[in-house]
Parts: C-alpha cells; sequence; structure tokens
C-alpha cells in the first residue's frame, strides 16, 4: 500500500530518501514527505501530488541532515493533501512517524487522546501514533514505541524519528511488511528490498511483532514483549536493473516482454522427465488422497489464476473446487476442515485480505499451500508450503508476469496432484508436460505479435465500453483482460460468459462497440462461434482470437489474432498475453500512465 523509507549513517539523508521513496513509487503516489534530524530538530516536508512536486519543494533544505524518514501516501483513512501526508507529528513536534497499513482503533485511540488534551490535525489513522508516544515517552523510546504497540489493533509497519534521539531510528513490524537494510556504518528502513538494493545487498526481513532499533553503531532486534530477536542477515540476489525499466517506455511494457523468461524459470526446473516435481510441497501421495475438496483464496488478478486453477484441478484432479474473494472469505462462515486443502495465491504475498484468509483456514484446521512471487513474505512463512513464482521484481501497479507465472503455478500444481492421485493417466500427463516445454517459445511468438495488437488499439482508444466474451476457461480469461484494460485505461470493460450475452447483456452492442472473443476451447468453440455472430448481428467490432492455421473465424469476426497451438487447458497462459499488450497500448493512446493508475496500489496490505 503506502511506501516508508529511512536512514541513518553519515552521508545526506535527504537524496537517499527520495531515491528510496521513487522506487517505492509504486506502493503510492497521492503524496509524499520526508522528516530529518537536523541540529536535533526535526524539519518536516510534504506535499499532495507525485514525488516531483516533493523534491521541488525541498529546493536545497535539510541538507545538512543524516538521519531522516519518508513516506508515499495511497490514502486509506483521509483524502490525499498535504495535512493527510506522511510523515505526522505530536503537538510538542518531538516525533514523527511514517506509517503503513490501517490502525482499526483509531477513533477510540482518537478520542483518548483528544481527553488528555491532544490535538489531532489530520483525517489520517495514523497521526494517533506520534501523539501516543508523547503520552507514554518517559526516556526510553524503545519502550515508548513498545507501549504504544500494545494500544493499537489492526496491521501496522513503521519508523520512528525522536528530537531526543538525534542518532536513533526505530522501526515496528505487524501484518505489513518493512525489512531492514544493513550498510557500512549506515543502515535502511524500507517497505520493500528495492528501495535500498543501490545502497546495499544484506538485510533483515523483520517478522510481525518485531522492533528494530537503528543507530550508527549498529542495529538491535527485539520483540514487543522487548526480548531480544537473533535473525539471520538476507543477501539479495536481485540484479539491481531488475529495478529499472531496460529500455522500455513503461515498465508494465518490460515485464510483459519479460514473460518467456518468467514461464521458463517458473516451469522448467519443475519438469524432470516426463512428470512435474515439486519439492517445495511436502504432501504424499496418502494425504493427498485424504482431501475432501479445494478451496483457492485470492483477489483481484490472483483470483482470476484461482479460477482457472478451479478447472484444471476439477478436470485432472477430479476433486470438487470452489474459488472465494479473499475479502469475503471470512465473513460467509466458510466450511472449512481438515480434509480441506486451501491454496492462497498473492503476488506480493503481503495481501492483507488472502493472509486473513489463510490464517482463518488454518484455524480450521486446513492445510495450506500458497503460490507467491516474494520470498519471505508474511504469505510465504504463514503457509505450510509455499510454490514460489519466480517472476521477478514487478514494478507497474497492473500485473502481467506475475499472473501469468501464477498461471503456470495452478498448472504445475493441478498436475502434481494428480498425478498424486493417479488420476490422469501417464501418456496424459506426458502430454501436457511437453506442451509445458514449448510454452516459453511460444510466449515469445505470441510478443512478436505486439505491432499487430498496437494497430488493434486504435479501435479501443475513443471507446467508452468494451466487453471480452469466452466459453469455459476462455471466460476466465476473458475476465482477466477486460480487467487489465479498465485499470489502466479507464475505459468500461466488461466480460461475460459468451452464452449469456442472450440473458440480456446483449442490449449493451450497439454499432462498432469493441467486443473481444476468445476462441481456444475446443469443446466449445461452435457455440462461441455462434455468440459473436450475434454480437455482429448487432452491428458490434469484433477482433476473434484462437490458434494459427484456423481460417473459420475470418468469415464471423473483423479481425483476428492467431496464437501458437498448445493444449486447451494451456491456452490461458498464451491468450492474455495480446489482452496485456492491448490494455497498454490502448492506455497509452489515451494519454494514461500505464505503469500508476490512477487511485490503485500495487500491494494492498490493508483490508
Amino acid at each position: 500500500m503506502c511506501g516508508i523509507v529511512g536512514y541513518i549513517g553519515k552521508q545526506q539523508a535527504v537524496p537517499i530518501l527520495l531515491d528510496g521513496l521513487k522506487k517505492l513509487e509504486y506502493r503510492g503516489y497521492d503524496s509524499a514527505g520526508i522528516a530529518v534530524l537536523e541540529e536535533s530538530e526535526i524539519k518536516l516536508c510534504k506535499s499532495l501530488g507525485r514525488l516531483a512536486v516533493l523534491e521541488e519543494k525541498l529546493g536545497q533544505d535539510f541538507s545538512a541532515a543524516t538521519c531522516g524518514v519518508g513516506h508515499t501516501r495511497w490514502a486509506t483513512h483521509g483524502r490525499p493533501s498535504d495535512v493527510n501526508a506522511h510523515p505526522h507529528c505530536d503537538c510538542t513536534g518531538k516525533f514523527a512517524i511514517v506509517h503503513n497499513g490501517i490502525i482499526e482503533n483509531y477513533i477510540e485511540l482518537k478520542e483518548w487522546l483528544a481527553e488528555r488534551g491532544h490535538h489531532i490535525l489530520s483525517e489520517t489513522d495514523t497521526e494517533v501514533l506520534p501523539h501516543l508516544l508523547e503520552h507514554f515517552y518517559a526516556g526510553d523510546l524503545e519502550e515508548a514505541v513498545r507501549l504504544v504497540t500494545e494500544k493499537l489493533r489492526g496491521a501496522f509497519a513503521m519508523a520512528v524519528l525522536s528530537y531526543n534521539h538525534p542518532q536513533k531510528l526505530v522501526a515496528v513490524r505487524k501484518d505489513s511488511p518493512l525489512i531492514i537494510g544493513l550498510g557500512d556504518e549506515e543502515y535502511f528502513i524500507a517497505s520493500d528490498i528495492p528501495a535500498i538494493l543501490k545502497y546495499t545487498r544484506k538485510t533483515y526481513i523483520l517478522d510481525d511483532g518485531e522492533i528494530a532499533v537503528l543507530q550508527e553503531d549498529g542495529v538491535r532486534l527485539m520483540d514487543f514483549q522487548g526480548k531480544p530477536v537473533h535473525k539471520e542477515i538476507y543477501e539479495v540476489k536481485w540484479d539491481a536493473q531488475a529495478a529499472e525499466k531496460g529500455g522500455y517506455e513503461h515498465f508494465m511494457l518490460k515485464e510483459i516482454f519479460e514473460q518467456p523468461r518468467a514461464l521458463r524459470d517458473t516451469l522448467l526446473s519443475r519438469l524432470e522427465n516426463d512428470l512435474v516435481v515439486l519439492q517445495e510441497i511436502d504432501l504424499t501421495a496418502e494425504e493427498i488422497i485424504h482431501y475432501q475438496r479445494v478451496v483457492i483464496v485470492a483477489c483481484g488478478t490472483a483470483y482470476h489464476a484461482g479460477l482457472i486453477g478451479k478447472t484444471l484441478i476439477e478436470r485432472w484432479v477430479r476433486i470438487p473446487v470452489e474459488v472465494d474473494i479473499a475479502s469475503e472469505f471470512r465473513y460467509r462462515s466458510p466450511l472449512i476442515d481438515a480434509q480441506t486443502l486451501v491454496i492462497v495465491i498473492s503476488q506480493s504475498g503481503e495481501t492483507a485480505d488472502t493472509l486473513a484468509a489463510l490464517r482463518e483456514a488454518k484455524r480450521h484446521g486446513a492445510r495450506v499451500i500458497a503460490v507467491t512471487n516474494v520470498v519471505g513474505s508474511s504469505i510465504a512463512r504463514d503457509a505450510d508450503d509455499v510454490l514460489y513464482t519466480w517472476a521477478g521484481l514487478e514494478i507497474a501497479v497492473a500485473s502481467t508476469k506475475a499472473y501469468i507465472t501464477q498461471l503456470a503455478a495452478m498448472v504445475l500444481l493441478a498436475l502434481f496432484l494428480a498425478e498424486a492421485k493417479g488420476s490422469l493417466p501417464e501418456e496424459r500427463i506426458k502430454e501436457i508436460v511437453t506442451a509445458l516445454r514449448q510454452l516459453p517459445g511460444q510466449a515469445q511468438e505470441v510478443l512478436d505479435q505486439a505491432g499487430l495488437v498496437r494497430q488493434l488499439a486504435t479501435v479501443f482508444q475513443p471507446a467508452e465500453d468494451a466487453f471480452f466474451i469466452g466459453r469455459g476457461l476462455d471466460w476466465s480469461v476473458a475476465l482477466e483482460g477486460a480487467l487489465k484494460l479498465k485499470e489502466i485505461s479507464y475505459i468500461h470493460a466488461e466480460a461475460y460468459a459468451a452464452g449469456e450475452l442472450k440473458h440480456g447483456t446483449i442490449a449493451l452492442i450497439t454499432k462498432d462497440t469493441p467486443v473481444i472473443a476468445l476462441v481456444t476451447q475446443h469443446d466449445v468453440y461452435e457455440k462461441t462461434k455462434s455468440n459473436i455472430e450475434e454480437v455482429k448481428a448487432r452491428d458490434g467490432w469484433v477482433i476473434g482470437m484462437t490458434y494459427v492455421g484456423d481460417q473459420r473465424l475470418e468469415k464471423v469476426a473483423d479481425q483476428v489474432f492467431y496464437l501458437p497451438k498448445t493444449l486447451s487447458e494451456l491456452a490461458p497462459i498464451l491468450a492474455v498475453i495480446p489482452l496485456q499488450l492491448l490494455a497498454y497500448y490502448v492506455s497509452i493512446a489515451r494519454g494514461c500512465d500505464a505503469d500508476k493508475p490512477r487511485n490503485l496500489a500495487k500491494s494492498v496490505t490493508v483490508e
């Protein structure tokens, strides 16, 4: 959600804080701010708008500071404004705090503080934190921070700066990501590793309920009870260039073109001979046979990957599967027990709703497998087993390579379960594994047609509405295609099961309304083709999508995009790529920011 940075050392703090915030701006960009210690005084600068506004406002001030914190915000409590921007201070100006998460009991705390004479200026939940510090502070900053944590309900990561302790920063984590960077007589705080990768590769990844105290002579770790914590140093192996655009105009386009590599990394090491081998999943065949059903839980794009997973598991493993939106899961009293296998999907591994669903499932005795892209994330740590997607760092808000590797992971997991259960013949498994090996190269073949997709985008540029249709797995892909288009181009886009058009929604089709029809599922090919003809009868403008060599759609569609031939069950992995490209090119044509769509953040770490 929001992005936090902190620095203490011998260098000028402001350039380091700003550099870190630039790497984190995808986490929120409606306002930004920094607070630094200079001559034992906290100096504050914050502003509405993107980071460039803050940079301009800063000018040459704060140049002597060597200790400070920064924040880039995605609004949850309180509208985007200068006063609601972080950092927030107490009444005396002796404490400054930046915070990511939601303090659920902030109204109660706000009233409690007001009764004791504190004046809250903003609409945020965060501002109660420095005032609580002011109340509890009695000379020991760490103890005051610890006492504050005891008063809080909700998710929070925060960094604390104190006038009384000019050579100290304190960082706190509960249910919201935070890492500590270990440099040479300098130390860093950040929400994500890219913010500090330029300066160090040695990190502590804080766990829930941990506090870090950063001073120029080192870092101390403790739990919320004040007991010392020992933690292994995690050394980052990423190439620093992974966080740069690499010559592409936008991160989103770069990440779309990285998908063949991401597929290769996620798939090929797990394919041995003619089988799927998942050493990460510690389940025996006897244990897998024990499960009576599967529940998949996710949000947004990951939810669409879950829909694909449902079809594959039911088709190959012959076990019933439910797919739940994570934000709804806990509130419908789910029927979960020890005979239920739960799969949670989250790119960041920090999605608050998904993490809460995971914990609810475990409370009911279910075994949980996590599919995530981030090693050491909260979801990865809390799950019983983790299947990592090796997409690499994803910067653009709209997920592309993370989604396609989630699809790959769901295929692997479905095949793994089928192998254990013996629900698929060996020859069928071999056929699927052979097709999986071909996918990275076929993904590149799709990307080689990016020029055609860019031409097709001109049809969508003036549109206010667009529709995506398909049947079976194609419908699940259509849902993701519609989401991509509307989230970065702001065109109203909807996906429908093609057979449902005649039940009312075809009334929305008027002359030249753009419609994308996915036709990759052989068993419903003719049915979907008939639905395209229904659209054409209402003068809609149709882009069809099918396999190379199939000329039948050319008779009913205005334009046809051809995919390399693959198995129907694997078609979603290829079919989504032109839809991602389409959304990107339409967004650019309409003058939108493809990397940072309005009102959205990359990692939703609050409910």
